[in-house]
C-alpha cells in the first residue's frame, strides 16, 4: 500500500471503528516501512530510539521518535497481533494471562497508536494542527474500544453532577467533559483521562479529580492514561536528531502531594525516572497494570449511582462504541 493511501484512511477516523480496524491499518502501515523510507535515523543522545524520513511523497517528513524496544517489526507484528487478541479475550473472561505476556499487551497497544501518529506525520506542514487531533481522539478511542472488548461498561461523554446546598438540596448541575466514564452495576466508577503525552495537560487531569471531588462530596477514582513522554530535538549538527522528555517530574510530585494522588498513571512507553524515582514509581506504571490488575480493583470499589449523575455520550464515539460490540458478538475480534 502506498504512503499517500495510508494518509488518506488514517486521516479517516470512520475507518477506526474496532480493534480489528486498527490492527489491519498497522500491519499495512508496518509492511510499508519496510521498503518505502528514505531513511531510518537513530537518536544521538538515546540510540534505541529512531525516527523514519519519507521520501517526496511524505514531502521528506520526519517522524516523531519510535521507541524500537517497543515497535514492532512487520515480521513481528502478525505473532504478536494475534496473542493481543488472545490476552484480550482471557483478560475479558476473567483469566489472568501469563506474565510473559504483559509485554505484548504494552507493545501491541503503543505499535497500534504510534503507526497512526507516524503516518499522520506525513502530512504537510500546514495540517499538524488536523494531525495532533487526529492522532489524540484515535488514541482515546483505541483505549475505550479496548475495554469494551473485555465487556467493560465504558464510554466518553459529559457527566452533569448536581452540586448541592449544605441541607442536600440540589443548587444547580456542573458539567465535565471526560475521555473514559467507566461503569458498572448502575454506578459510575472510574473517570479517566487518555492523552498520548501529559505535555500541557498534567495540570487539569490533577484538578479535574480535586473539582470533581470537591462539588460531589466523593472519591471517584480517576486515572491517567498517556503513550508516552518523548518529542524529537533537533541536535547540534546538521541532520541529526535527538530526544527530550516532555514530562515535568515536579508538577507530578507537587500535585500528588500537595493536592490529591491519581488512582493510577499508566504509560506505554514510560521514561527511565517514573522507574528510578522512589515517589514517581509509586503512581507511575506500565499499561499492562491497568489491564492485569488495578482496572477490575478499581470496578469493585463504591461507586456513584447513574441516578445522581447524567452522562451524555458524544455521538461519533458512541457509533464506534457499537461497532466493536458488534464485532464482538460476531466473532470478528
Amino acid at each position: 500500500m502506498s504512503l499517500a493511501t495510508l494518509v488518506s484512511n488514517v486521516v479517516d477516523k470512520t475507518r477506526f471503528l474496532t480493534v480489528q480496524n486498527y490492527i489491519d491499518f498497522c500491519a499495512r502501515y508496518l509492511e510499508f516501512v519496510e521498503t518505502g523510507l528514505q531513511a531510518r535515523i537513530v537518536s544521538q543522545n538515546e540510540q534505541h530510539y529512531q525516527f523514519f524520513q519519507y521520501t517526496q511523497d511524505g514531502h521528506y517528513n520526519i517522524t516523531r521518535p519510535l521507541n524500537s524496544r517497543l515497535f514492532y517489526s512487520a515480521d513481528e507484528f502478525a505473532g504478536a497481533a494475534a496473542q493481543f487478541r488472545l490476552t484480550l479475550e482471557q483478560l475479558r473472561d476473567g483469566v489472568r494471562p501469563s506474565g510473559e505476556m504483559r509485554e505484548n499487551l504494552c507493545r501491541t497497544i503503543y505499535t497500534l497508536q504510534q503507526s497512526i501518529g507516524a503516518a499522520l506525520d506525513a502530512l504537510p506542514s500546514g495540517r499538524s494542527n488536523q494531525a495532533r487531533k487526529v492522532n489524540g481522539d484515535l488514541f482515546e478511542r483505541l483505549i475505550r474500544l479496548l475495554l469494551i472488548s473485555m465487556n467493560v461498561e465504558c464510554v466518553e461523554g459529559t457527566v452533569k453532577v448536581p452540586v448541592r446546598d449544605l441541607d442536600g438540596s440540589e443548587l444547580f448541575k456542573s458539567s465535565y467533559q471526560h475521555d473514559l466514564l467507566l461503569s458498572k452495576d448502575d454506578e459510575l466508577k472510574v473517570i479517566g483521562s487518555v492523552k498520548t503525552s501529559s505535555k500541557d495537560r498534567i495540570d487539569k487531569v490533577f484538578m479535574d479529580k480535586f473539582l470533581y471531588s470537591r462539588l460531589t462530596d466523593t472519591a471517584l477514582p480517576h486515572i491517567a492514561i498517556f503513550l508516552n513522554d518523548v518529542q524529537r530535538k533537533k541536535a547540534r549538527r546538521e541532520n541529526e536528531y535527538g530526544i527530550s522528555s516532555t514530562f515535568l517530574p515536579g508538577h507530578f510530585k507537587a500535585y500528588t502531594v500537595k493536592l490529591n494522588a491519581l488512582d493510577g498513571v499508566y504509560y506505554c512507553d514510560i521514561r527511565p525516572n517514573m522507574v528510578t524515582d522512589p515517589l514517581l514509581s509509586q503512581h507511575i506504571k506500565t499499561i499492562d497494570h491497568l489491564f492485569y490488575s488495578d482496572l477490575w480493583a478499581l470496578l469493585d470499589r463504591e461507586g456513584q449511582t447513574l441516578d445522581e449523575v447524567a452522562i451524555e455520550t458524544d455521538q461519533e464515539e458512541a457509533v464506534a462504541d457499537a461497532e466493536q460490540i458488534n464485532a464482538l458478538a460476531d466473532g470478528d475480534e
